[in-house]
């Protein structure tokens, strides 16, 4: 963009050798002034983009600050009125911005400046909407669904962390977990948690981890707070696949409570901070310790009731009379028995006694009535009756035979068939209905006569008088 600030100036006449002519000379106001409304009219609102540094906030609400990149710098002021409309942007040295504002001079010191009107983080609506849109797409795949997600073991004794080694994330989450469950071992995986790559490295280490089951008993991805662009690495597919294939629980813990990233819903269990991490994932060993203790001194009362109770029925069973009078109460039993024994064996005696008198009885009654003899007279009767009814049979047979034949031939005597072999024929109209009258013809009807050996069709001539 040019600007042209020749501030009105007329352009000068040739030098010449002499002039009368005073120059014009304007105080540093005016100057100042002038350029304030060059900038004003010329550049006006405009967005840019650069590197808050020197950010300072007053008592009044006013935030002022030098946006900068690698080759200049911008004085900035963003009043209380347009700051209350940033909706949650923290603001601070570092951060990358792009600012909408009036670009003019303050002219009390003569510095050109950006008065900003609307400000919001270095691409962060093109990552919010990426972001987005890969959750909305990984969703409908059920990537994030709540019945794919798996409990977190009550006790985990071996656990592998994917985060940086030096960041401040796994001295707190460490530190909370040591001083919970000192027995817990820690195997940490190295990697970036940001910058271009980071997201490759995440994956590959979840992976590794999950080859480890059953060695690892819970895999926690962590790293601390930071923007949007900061943490971006937790929002690639990538990082969101490993986690949600994973075949060991993965806990997600990155960031602050207040940040979302693709990994938390894609985890098994999301944690809002590394160190709510650690309170989560293992319980408090001193809790533990009491625990025990209490069911401990539990059980014991309980044993020592159960003592108690079965001593005291012990006793009751010494001063029974079962207890005091065991041998003889055991022989009264004894003879008992022998008498049952012996009343058992007469009693069998005198049933099986019985039983064969009564069959000796049956004998006998059928020894005299001669069943043998019985029984060949009625095979004789059976034999007769045989060829009676085989005689009958047949005779009936060519009874109905001759009958059959009287109606066969009957039947052809009065058959159609006979008669159009005697020379007769049949006559047609043409619907196919037998004419029984001359009456019913009339001249040039088309009739069909059928004879014994087939038909004929003929065409009805006017009747002749004779």
């Amino acid at each position: 963009m040019q600007l042209d600030l020749s501030f009105d100036r007329p352009e000068p006449d040739p030098v010449e050798e002499k002039s009368d002519v005073a120059p014009q000379v304007l105080s540093v106001t005016e100057l100042t002034r002038k350029i304030r409304e060059t900038l004003e009219r010329q550049v006006g609102e405009v967005w840019v983009r650069g590197e808050i540094s020197n950010y300072r906030r007053q008592a009044s609400g006013h935030h002022y600050f030098t946006l900068k990149d690698a080759g200049s710098q911008l004085s900035c002021v963003l009043f209380a009125g347009a700051a209350r409309s940033l909706r949650g942007l923290r603001l601070g040295d570092g951060l990358q911005v792009q600012a909408l504002g009036e670009l003019t001079v303050y002219e009390a010191r003569g510095q050109y400046q950006l008065v900003v009107q609307l400000m919001q983080e270095e691409g962060l609506g093109a990552l919010q909407a990426r972001f987005e849109a890969l959750k909305a797409r990984l969703a409908a795949e059920g990537l994030f669904n709540a019945e794919r997600k798996r409990r977190l073991p009550g006790l985990p004794m071996r656990i592998g962390v994917v985060t940086s080694p030096t960041g401040a994330a796994i001295r707190d989450f460490l530190k909370v977990l040591h001083r919970r469950m000192p027995a817990v071992e820690v195997i940490i995986h190295p990697v970036r948690v940001q910058g271009r790559g980071a997201a490759g490295e995440i994956a590959a280490a979840v992976t590794e981890f999950s080859h480890l089951q059953p060695l690892v008993d819970l895999i926690v991805v962590t790293r601390g707070g930071g923007s949007l662009e900061d943490l971006w690495e937790f929002n690639e597919e990538v990082v969101a696949r490993a986690i949600a294939t994973s075949p060991i629980p993965v806990v997600s813990a990155v960031g602050h409570e207040i940040d979302f990233t693709l990994s938390d819903f894609a985890a098994d269990f999301r944690a809002p901070t590394p160190s709510a991490a650690a309170e989560l994932i293992v319980p408090d060993v001193a809790e533990l310790l009491a625990g025990i203790a209490q069911r401990g001194a539990r059980m014991l009362r309980e044993c020592q009731g159960a003592i108690r109770f079965q001593r005291s029925r012990l006793a009751g069973h010494e001063r029974s009379v079962l207890y005091r009078e065991t041998l003889r109460i055991l022989r009264e039993r004894t003879q008992q028995l022998d008498f049952a024994l012996e009343s058992l064996r007469r009693g069998a005696g005198h049933s099986l006694q019985r039983k064969n008198d009564r069959l000796r009885h049956a004998s006998a009654v059928i020894a005299a009535h001669r069943p043998a003899s019985l029984l060949a007279a009625s095979r004789g009767r059976l034999a007769q009756v045989d060829v009676l009814l085989g005689e009958a049979v047949a005779r009936k047979i060519a009874s109905r035979r001759e009958t059959l034949r009287s109606a066969v031939a009957m039947l052809q005597t009065l058959s159609p068939d006979a008669t159009l072999a005697r020379g007769y024929s049949i006559t047609f109209d043409g619907r196919g209905a037998v004419i029984r009258s001359a009456q019913d013809l009339q001249s040039g009807d088309v009739i069909r006569s059928r004879f014994r050996d087939g038909e004929a069709d003929s065409v009805v001539q006017p009747r002749r008088d004779s």
